[in-house]
């Protein structure tokens, strides 16, 4: 479940969803996670975990809201940091500047695993782990928000939530 901004601020912290959806409530355990960072402010994207025993992220229990209260941010970026907007910023920056705001992996919040290895080698890997996908991004590349040249999603067609995402894009086909 994406974030367009969870954002940190004097008055709280806010979790909004890419539809400006205020979802702080949902998921107490992030909150308190950014909430600790080192800063007066920042605004972080990232995608609310929820995970399998095995360690892996399911989709199915994000929905089903059966661990709300066990929910994990995994940042993916880094936007704005103490009142300096970062969008701009290459993206190594952005990601450098991130991994010193985060620090170690801890309840609530963890750092998006980032590999320099050729896409297809972590494509195939992440699929035979039962990965959803990877995300590939360009270097140097600027912030920007939805669909970009920048940035390829590659999904795991034998995933379960891609197999669902599928069914539902079918399933609206054949109502029109």
């Amino acid at each position: 479940m994406g974030f367009s901004g969870c954002q940190a601020l004097h008055q709280g912290v806010r979790l909004l969803t890419r539809n400006g959806i205020d979802w702080s409530s949902r998921f107490p355990l992030i909150v308190r996670a950014v909430g600790a960072l080192k800063a007066r402010s920042c605004l972080i994207d990232g995608e609310a975990i929820a995970f399998e025993d095995d360690g892996l992220a399911s989709f199915e229990l994000l929905l089903g809201r059966r661990r709300d209260r066990q929910v994990a941010l995994c940042a993916f970026d880094l936007l704005e940091l103490d009142g300096r907007d970062l969008r701009r910023t290459p993206l190594e920056e952005r990601k450098r500047a991130l991994a010193r705001l985060v620090g170690k992996p801890r309840p609530g919040i963890m750092l998006n695993a980032t590999f320099e290895e050729p896409g297809d080698i972590v494509f195939k890997h992440a699929c035979a782990l039962g990965c959803e996908g990877i995300v590939s991004k360009r270097l140097g590349s600027r912030y920007r928000s939805g669909h970009s040249r920048d940035w390829l999603k590659s999904k795991n067609p034998a995933a379960p939530a891609v197999k669902r995402e599928d069914e539902e894009d079918w399933g609206k086909r054949g109502r029109r």
